[in-house]
């Protein structure tokens, strides 16, 4: 039975747990990210945390390892898991029967919240909810306590005067977890800016992968706490510390204390390949010169050298020869080492 004595929250964002390696990394990916995992779950345990994924629990959405999946189910099954599937979980906006994720969930380890409903519960003396839109689901425009929680454990009329399971006056915190393209000060490549949700106090987003000041809209919060792992060879990456959020539920306001907690990790070098070519030869040389030094000294699992060769030198053909190259070479790099 889940366990219902939870002091607080732990958001894990965005692990994109693989069996093929991606970008440049040269560890042994699939077992350091599963290795993070286990121990934020472990983390979350010991610290009577309730663990919720902030989506892109997968790099790619299929055919991953059966080993890995198998050490998944054995992972998960010992916890109670909130969770939002992201876009590196379906190749779609809606979660298919072949994607790996679509698995975890039929198992009954993963709470997907878009399918499930919202959690809630009492947290430390507090009545907590905690929603969720998925990847390529549009957010609520508000969230109604009358309807949400219709025949559910908690009657209508205690949620509704903003009373507790146990009774105490005070209103329910919502969080809701969401994967999706926000523009936030930092970030600027967001379809939308945070907007206030009426009955939503906190929206947690992954797909971001590195930490942004927190935001309010109105009476919503938004946050972004970054993930747990480290995909693209880059500066961002490097600078990157992965971590979770922690969030303990108080009786004071505004009810939750948060802090980042850092996961244990390797230094960038010690799992990124080093870049081949750092200064360039000419403006018009140095992306050929670097995309073929990568192309013969990498084979990646996910191609990464192919598309970054690629993606360098586009700006030679015309619109729709590129777009057509970069499609082969996307092909090209989903089957089979590059």
């Amino acid at each position: 039975m889940p366990r219902r004595d939870y002091q607080g929250l732990l958001f894990i964002g965005d692990p994109h747990l693989a069996s093929r390696v991606p970008g440049f990394r040269k560890d042994d990916y699939a077992r350091v990210i599963l290795e993070k995992l286990s121990w934020c779950l472990r983390y979350a345990r010991d610290h009577n945390l309730l663990p919720a994924l902030l989506g892109d629990l997968f790099h790619f959405p299929r055919d991953n390892a059966n080993w890995l999946l198998g050490e998944l189910l054995a992972l998960l099954g010992d916890h109670e898991v909130l969770a939002v599937y992201g876009n590196h979980d379906t190749p779609t906006n809606e979660l298919g029967d072949d994607d790996t994720f679509a698995v975890l969930v039929k198992a009954g380890r993963l709470r997907l919240l878009d399918r499930d409903g919202p959690w809630r519960g009492d947290i430390n003396g507090r009545a907590v909810v905690v929603g969720g839109t998925s990847w390529g689901r549009p957010l609520p425009e508000q969230f109604g306590f009358e309807t949400e929680f219709r025949g559910s454990a908690f009657p209508n009329r205690v949620w509704e005067r903003g009373e507790g399971a146990r009774g105490a006056s005070a209103p329910a915190l919502v969080f809701w977890l969401a994967h999706h393209d926000v523009l936030l000060p930092g970030y600027d490549l967001g379809r939308f800016s945070p907007f206030s949700i009426p009955g939503i106090d906190i929206v947690v987003n992954g797909h971001i992968h590195r930490p942004l000041d927190d935001v309010r809209a109105g009476n919503t919060w938004w946050w972004t706490p970054g993930n747990i792992s480290r995909i693209t060879r880059s500066d961002i990456a490097r600078r990157h510390m992965p971590a979770v959020l922690r969030v303990d539920i108080v009786a004071e306001a505004p009810g939750w204390r948060k802090e980042s907690i850092g996961v244990p990790h390797e230094p960038f070098d010690a799992v990124f390949h080093e870049q081949l070519v750092e200064e360039p030869v000419s403006d018009s040389q140095s992306a050929f010169v670097q995309g073929l030094a990568e192309l013969q000294a990498r084979r990646t699992g996910s191609g990464a050298g192919l598309m970054e060769f690629v993606e360098a030198n586009l700006w030679q053909f015309d619109a729709d020869v590129a777009e057509r190259v970069r499609d082969l070479a996307k092909e090209v790099a989903e089957h089979g080492q590059i």
